[in-house]
């Protein structure tokens, strides 16, 4: 299919979906996830707010994690779509970055700390071509920025979790992204890393940007987040933390995972019967 008729077929998409808005930063519509015909993730709908720091919320097994690898093309979706800006994230990803948890990182691979931070770059960089100055420079301005640039050339099996996870939000600053996905960025830190973490992440949101986080502290969404994604399985509830994060949404999301896993894995078996 030539550009203009891809961008023709996703035009016609969005108006067929008045309720998805070619402006948000990420669409999603109607995704299903299933590993192993069990459902991850059900029919899941949301729109991101633009210039907003939005946490995703759930009880463990919720799909939170799976929701953003299925909007990045990480992992199978068995239905549904993902648009960034109206436009598929094909065609869009340099506008998009992705913090993924640190538990998923070798961290005893022999590289420095400005070392991964670079690999940020490597979509402005290419594949297999020297990194230049210029992105050196702007690797050890994102280190500045998350406090660790004193470790630039300390090997990242020597660091602590939390310095290792300020590397790693720095090697996402260095995409220069504008939608930034994160997996639980303030896992295993201490407080002073979690505050720089935090600090960071509303410097990208005043500068317009979007993040998006999965987040596992209840007592600290309120505080850190303007708006929420409650899931489990589904959406429960989406928008402005202060209206969303009441505590019948918390009972309606932590309460009744087996009732739904049961009615989504009969659907879904229902659905591969019914399939030639």
């Amino acid at each position: 299919m030539n550009p203009s008729a891809s961008a023709d077929a996703t035009t016609s998409a969005l108006v067929s979906r008045p309720e998805h808005s070619v402006d948000s930063p990420l669409a999603v519509h109607a995704m299903t996830v299933a590993y192993h015909r069990k459902p991850v993730l059900w029919d899941v709908d949301y729109d991101a707010t633009a210039a907003s720091l939005t946490a995703i919320v759930g009880p463990n097994g919720a799909g939170k994690s799976t929701f953003v690898k299925a909007c990045l093309g990480l992992v199978p979706r068995a239905t549904g779509t993902v648009e960034f800006w109206g436009q598929p994230f094909r065609a869009v990803r340099d506008r998009v970055g992705y913090m993924p948890q640190r538990e998923s990182v070798d961290w005893d691979f022999p590289v420095s700390a400005l070392d991964v931070v670079c690999m940020g770059r490597y979509r402005k960089v290419g594949w297999f071509r020297r990194v230049s100055r210029a992105h050196r420079m702007a690797a050890m301005s994102a280190l500045e920025r998350v406090g660790m640039a004193d470790y630039a050339s300390r090997q990242i099996s020597q660091l602590s979790g939390g310095q290792q996870q300020r590397v790693f939000l720095a090697r996402a600053l260095t995409q220069e992204a504008e939608l930034y996905f994160m997996d639980e960025p303030f896992a295993g830190v201490d407080a002073s890393t979690e505050r720089a973490i935090l600090e960071v992440l509303r410097e990208i949101r005043d500068s317009g940007r979007t993040v998006i986080c999965v987040h596992h502290d209840l007592l600290t969404v309120a505080e850190y987040f303007d708006r929420v994604i409650l899931l489990n399985m589904r959406v429960v509830a989406a928008g402005a933390t202060s209206e969303t994060l009441t505590d019948d949404n918390l009972h309606r999301t932590y309460g009744g995972r087996l009732t739904l896993l049961s009615e989504a894995s009969e659907q879904l078996a229902r659905s591969g019967q019914r399939q030639p």
